[in-house]
C-alpha cells in the first residue's frame, strides 16, 4: 500500500484515556475497512505530568512545551510508550483492529538529533534549552510500507532515537508533521481534547471553520491562541508547506465523526490553509 494514500493521525494524552477513544478506534477500523490505511500518533502529556508528579517531580513546560531532563524522559517512557502505547492499541483491538505499537527506537521508525537552544513562538525573545528534546530527521518508510500492507495500523509513541541509542522526546504534533511530510500524506488530523480552534478561548469564542497561516500568526502575536494550541499550528503549517495536502484539528468526537470530518472537510473542527 502506498504511504500517501495513508491519514496520519494525532491522538492527545487527554483524549487518549476518554470516553471519545472507543468512538475514534471504531472510525479507524471503519476507514481501514473503506481502504484508508492510518497511521496513529499519540502523545501522552497529562499522563506524563500525574506520574512526573506521582514520582515527585515538577514539570517544567514552556510555550506548550515540555522542558526534559532525565527524569522527565524516564516518566515520558512509562507513561507514553508504555502506559498510553498499550491502551491505544487494546482500544483498537477491541475495535476490531490490527495494531502495531511502535516507538523511535523501534527500528528507528522515527529518528531524531538532540535540539540546541531554540527560539519558540510563545515562548518569549531567548533560545530555551528544551534538554533531552529531539528534532526530527528521518523516517523509517520501509517499515511503516511493511505493516501497512500486512493490513497493520502503526501506532507510534512520541519518543525518538538516534544511530547510538539516545532517546529524545518529541512534542507529539511534531512528530505527526513530520511523518506526515516524509509519506507525503493524504491528510493530517489532529485529535484533540478541544473541537476546534477558536480565538480567546477562554471567552468562549467561536469555531474557527477555516485558519490559514497568517491569520493564525497574528493570533498567536496577539496572545488570542495561548498554550498547547501553538505547537499544534507551528507544526501543521510546516506539513502543509511540505506537500501534506491538508490539516484538520478536531476533537470531542462521538461515533462516525472521524469519519464525516475526513468525508466533509471544513465540516466539523478547523480545517489549516497554506496562506
Amino acid at each position: 500500500m502506498a504511504l500517501s494514500s495513508c491519514f496520519v493521525l494525532k491522538v492527545g494524552g487527554e483524549l487518549a484515556r476518554s470516553h471519545e477513544l472507543a468512538s475514534v478506534a471504531t472510525d479507524i477500523v471503519a476507514l481501514r475497512r473503506r481502504g484508508h490505511m492510518s497511521i496513529v500518533v499519540h502523545g501522552g502529556g497529562p499522563q506524563v505530568t500525574e506520574l512526573q508528579q506521582n514520582l515527585g517531580q515538577t514539570p517544567k513546560v514552556v510555550a506548550g512545551r515540555r522542558i526534559t531532563d532525565e527524569g522527565a524522559l524516564a516518566a515520558m517512557k512509562m507513561a507514553v510508550a508504555g502506559a498510553v502505547n498499550v491502551d491505544l492499541c487494546a482500544a483498537l483491538v477491541r475495535a476490531g483492529g490490527a495494531p502495531v505499537g511502535l516507538h523511535g527506537a523501534s527500528s528507528l521508525v522515527v529518528r531524531a538529533k538532540r535540539r540546541p537552544p531554540v527560539v519558540v513562538a510563545g515562548g518569549g525573545p531567548d533560545p530555551i534549552d528544551f534538554g533531552l528534546v529531539g528534532d526530527v530527521v528521518d523516517v523509517n518508510r520501509s517499515l511503516l510500507e511493511l505493516l501497512a500492507g500486512a493490513g497493520y495500523t502503526p501506532v507510534v509513541a512520541c519518543l525518538a532515537a538516534d544511530e547510538l541509542g539516545n532517546v529524545y522526546n518529541i512534542n507529539a504534533d511534531a512528530v505527526a508533521s513530520r511523518l506526515a511530510m516524509a509519506i507525503r500524506a493524504r491528510v493530517l488530523v489532529l485529535l484533540t481534547d478541544v473541537p476546534f480552534v477558536r480565538f480567546d478561548a477562554t471567552e468562549g469564542g467561536a469555531r474557527v471553520a477555516r485558519l490559514g497561516r497568517t491569520e493564525a500568526e497574528q493570533a498567536i502575536a496577539a496572545g488570542r491562541i495561548r498554550g498547547g494550541m501553538i505547537p499544534k499550528l507551528t507544526e501543521a503549517f510546516a506539513a502543509l508547506e511540505q506537500g501534506v495536502a491538508a490539516v484538520l484539528i478536531i476533537g470531542k468526537l462521538g461515533p462516525g465523526d472521524l469519519v464525516r470530518a475526513l468525508e466533509n472537510p471544513g465540516e466539523m473542527g478547523t480545517l489549516l490553509t497554506p496562506g
